[in-house]
Parts: structure tokens; sequence; C-alpha cells
């Protein structure tokens, strides 16, 4: 994508390690949007490093970026939710990344007015372990949403 083509797009960023089980929800949705790109949408898979992709996200200056990741919310593995960072702060969600996700939130809010963070509930988290269909269904929903126009007020928040 060109400079000038990249002002302005949408960027769905997502994280996540596909060897650990749920936590491979957010590559899988990348590659899905790979497989089949979506007009005015750029995908950066972050890895189990997303912090090491926001230098791109700020040269796209994003009209919006959707960040999709696995969390431990307490809920029942499969639900998704609209997440802030005072959630991310005030509750304890996974992370298999290397800098706190306050940090990464912090971050990807300095570039883009228009941040949104949805967190997919995981099951299993442990190497090798599959991911458990519930978690697919969201990762599809999230896909769906994405599809039709990116209205994420479908999906709860956590307060």
């Amino acid at each position: 994508m060109t400079e000038r083509a990249a002002r302005g797009c949408r960027v769905l960023f997502t994280a996540g390690s596909v060897l650990r089980g749920d936590d491979a929800a957010g590559p899988l949705l990348a590659k899905l949007f790979q497989d089949e790109p979506l007009e005015g949408w750029e995908v950066v898979d972050g890895g189990q490093t997303p912090e090491d992709d926001l230098y791109y996200i700020r040269e796209l200056q994003p009209a919006q970026v959707v960040f999709v990741d696995a969390a431990e919310m307490r809920l029942e593995p499969g639900q998704v939710r609209r997440l802030t960072a005072d959630d991310v702060a005030d509750q304890f969600l996974l992370s298999t990344h290397s800098l706190p996700m306050t940090f990464l939130l912090g971050r990807l809010a300095e570039c883009c007015d228009d941040v949104v963070f949805l967190g997919i509930q995981v099951q299993s988290t442990e190497f090798f372990d599959p991911l458990a269909p519930a978690v697919r269904d969201a990762v599809e929903r999230i896909a769906a949403c994405l599809r039709e126009g990116a209205d994420t007020s479908r999906f709860e928040t956590m307060s």
C-alpha cells in the first residue's frame, strides 16, 4: 500500500501465538483477511510482539485501529468484549507479549483517535493445544462484523 493510499485506511491489528491454543485467535483473524482482503483495510499481524509493529501503524496514520487479541476475562470461552486501557489495568488479561498491554494501547492512541480493542475469552493457552471451537466462532463473528462495516458496538463492554 502506498503512503498516499494508506492515509485514512483502517487497520486490523492482531496479536497472539499460533503455538499456544486459543492465543492463535488473533493470527487466525489476520490470515482470514490476508487470504480475502477487505478494501480500505490494512492487516498487521503483530504475533507475539505486537509492539514491534507500532512504527508501521504510526506511518499509516490510520483512521481507525481494531486490535484483536486473546484475553483472560473470566467469561465463557469465545466471548468477545470491547476493552479499554482501564479494563486492561483493572483486569487480569492474558499477555504473552514482552511489554504491558496498557503500553501498547497507549501508543496506538497516540497515532489514532479511534482505537477499538476486542478481547476474545480463551479456553486454553497451553502449548500445542488446538483452537477451541468457541474461540474459532468468535474469530468468525469478528470477521463478519468487520466485513459488514465494522460496527463493533455489537460487542459488549467489560463494565
